[in-house]
């Protein structure tokens, strides 16, 4: 109910790092081929870690900067999201400045280039609505902690038809 999704898109995990780990190692190896993966540069650890293993392994990784106030730049990310498939992992909310990036949009940008979306919604997740019916997310990493939880619970949502190993 919180995340407007069904029960069985729903993955229980030990953290939001655990989460962010299965969607975005999962989707670059439920590819058949290496893949460009795009993030920020502002990511928490649990984005940029994957995303820089990933790179060692032959995935093309970008990560885009943010302007003066904490924002990406969305014709950049236009740019350089270009016409082949991609895997675009943005953070809702910023964990040490607050900052919203505007996921939904980015969500629709994503989709109509045919890129698969995850975002890291630890910061917001019980603090501003989330409806995945509505936000084009394909995965959504969250942790129970952060919504008054015992420590050791998270959760991932992946879209019914994503292609991601699950691990």
């Amino acid at each position: 109910a919180l995340l407007g999704c069904e029960p069985d898109e729903v993955i229980f995990t030990s953290c939001g790092t655990e989460g962010d780990n299965m969607a975005i190692r999962g989707a670059a190896e439920a590819s058949s081929r290496n893949i460009r993966i795009i993030t920020t540069r502002v990511e928490h650890p649990a984005v940029l870690g994957p995303c820089r293993h990933l790179k060692t392994q032959g995935h093309e990784v970008i990560e885009l900067g943010v302007d003066g106030s904490g924002q990406m730049d969305l014709d950049e990310f236009r740019k350089v999201l270009g016409k082949e498939p991609a895997i675009v992992s943005v953070m809702w909310a910023n964990n040490e400045t607050g900052v919203i990036f505007p996921v939904p949009e980015i969500a629709l940008i994503s989709k109509e280039q045919s890129g698969v979306m995850h975002t890291d919604a630890v910061q917001v997740a019980g603090k501003i609505p989330i409806d995945v019916q509505k936000t084009p997310v394909d995965m959504l990493a969250i942790s129970g902690h952060k919504l008054h939880a015992p420590k050791g619970i998270g959760a991932l949502y992946i879209r019914k038809g994503t292609k991601v190993n699950t691990f």
